[in-house]
């Protein structure tokens, strides 16, 4: 009788044992029922997924066939819908939202419109409101992150911080007299004491953000790269992008090449991104590809403005970290990462004579692993996986245009608006949910910025520009 009693009471504790072993994991969010497009190495979809989150982390993105293992506090249904790594907008000038459609044909913008309105208009309050604005409207077109070039940055710090995005902001340096400085000198001592504040963020990482080659000396190039390496930050930089560059930095180095001469004098380092990268032969990009240089593409604003088309397809064959971007508002006029897939893969296509150039799997690599890659992000942002952190988007696909979806990639290239983007989550935290945001008041935001824009309607009129 006393060892039936022993062998029960140990039957009893293993029980109790095994079911402390199989005990449901507790988690934060549990999306579930989802087409998974995890942009790990092995690029898998899980057809019926789920991403288990866990305070700011992806804890787990299976098949979905260990549902029972995890207690999630908040569950989202995602009923077929894509889940996706969140958009990663490598290039931008956010605040530039208020000087949206100005001028949008002029030739040679950028110094006969562009730079005399930004002398007028660039204050705290114009990057302030502008900020706001096209965080918005990337948040709701998917983007998580973005890289950002402008004046009074940390101002902008404060308004990512605010809405809870993750961004690399770039405080600008240029040799004349603008916003914030009086000369580049000025610009880097603002660049430094605003790293210095947001060193330690979770979510925002401060840069610098030298203009271009051509509207910065030799010397203050070479100061930036060395301070770059010092605050371990990154550098931002226009990059090969115009003639009138190619011009004023062949006659400064004697007949090289943007590229050349940034590699020449040191600036070329892992630390830097090059936006647009238009004008760029083989052994450019092999000086790219050579000291680990990230580029961020912007298909809208280069074709836009009829400066070329980069040779992304040679880059990626070099494998050269290469992301998406958009530009500033009042280049691209848009902040939405989802309406350059379309373009980006169509002009690809056109230029190399190519149908099967740059298929919709390697736009979609751009957009998130690839642009991680590009801001030497990857080890925490850009793809579905254990470990990382949690930013994410779900996209509709029941929407008309996604309906039907034989192939996600091709769907969400050739056939997604940016309307489609239900829900946000950045940081393991949900931003926008069912297309309505979730910390910033839209209504309050848009009226700001509406109210800005009679300022600039009434310092265009005054000039003499019309406004269209």
């Amino acid at each position: 009788m006393f060892k039936k009693t022993l062998l029960a009471l140990s039957f009893a504790a293993a029980s109790l044992a095994s079911t402390s072993t199989f005990a449901a994991e507790n988690v934060d969010l549990l999306i579930q029922n989802a087409t998974v497009l995890t942009m790990n190495q092995e690029r898998q979809i899980f057809d019926n997924g789920l991403v288990a989150i866990k305070d700011n982390k992806i804890v787990a993105v299976t098949d979905g066939s260990d549902i029972k293992e995890y207690q999630a506090k908040r569950t989202i249904n995602a009923d077929g819908d894509i889940v996706m790594p969140g958009l990663i907008n490598t290039h931008t000038h956010v605040s530039m939202t208020v000087f949206r459609s100005l001028a949008d044909d002029v030739p040679d913008r950028l110094h006969r419109y562009i730079f005399p309105l930004e002398k007028e208009l660039v204050s705290r309050e114009m990057v302030r409101i502008g900020a706001r604005l096209g965080n918005i409207e990337m948040l709701k077109g998917g983007v998580t992150t973005y890289a950002d070039m402008y004046y009074f940055e940390d101002e902008v710090a404060k308004t990512v911080d605010e809405i809870g995005m993750r961004a690399v902001l770039g405080e600008s340096v240029i040799k004349f007299p603008v916003a914030d400085a009086a000369n580049a000198e000025e610009g880097i001592k603002y660049a430094v004491n605003f790293i210095e504040e947001y060193k330690d963020h979770p979510r925002i990482t401060p840069a610098f953000a030298p203009h271009a080659p051509y509207t910065n000396t030799t010397e203050v190039l070479q100061k930036i790269t060395k301070l770059s390496l010092e605050h371990d930050v990154p550098v931002m930089i226009h990059l090969a992008e115009s003639d009138r560059e190619n011009e004023v930095i062949a006659k400064r180095s004697n007949g090289k090449t943007p590229i050349e001469y940034m590699a020449d004098i040191g600036a070329l380092t892992h630390k830097l991104v090059g936006a647009h990268v238009i004008n760029a032969s083989d052994s450019d990009l092999d000086l790219l590809k050579k000291h680990d240089v990230g580029v961020a593409h912007n298909m809208s604003a280069n074709i836009k403005s009829a400066k070329g088309v980069a040779p992304v397809i040679k880059m990626l064959e070099k494998d050269i970290r290469v992301g998406l971007g958009t530009d500033g508002p009042m280049s691209g006029n848009t902040l939405s990462t989802i309406d350059e897939f379309n373009q980006v893969a169509k002009v690809h296509k056109l230029i190399n004579h190519d149908r099967a150039a740059m298929p919709p799997q390697q736009v979609i690599e751009m957009a998130t692993i690839g642009a991680a890659r590009a801001l030497h992000m990857e080890d925490t942002i850009g793809s579905l996986e254990d470990g990382k952190l949690a930013d994410i988007i779900i996209i509709d696909t029941k929407a008309p245009n996604m309906v039907p979806m034989y192939n996600p990639y091709s769907a969400l290239v050739y056939s997604a608006y940016a309307m489609n983007v239900k829900h946000t989550i950045v940081d393991g935290k949900i931003l926008m949910q069912d297309r309505s945001m979730t910390t910033i008041d839209e209504n309050e935001v848009r009226n700001e910025a509406q109210a800005f824009a009679d300022k600039v309607r009434k310092t265009v009129i005054a000039s003499g520009e019309t406004v269209q």
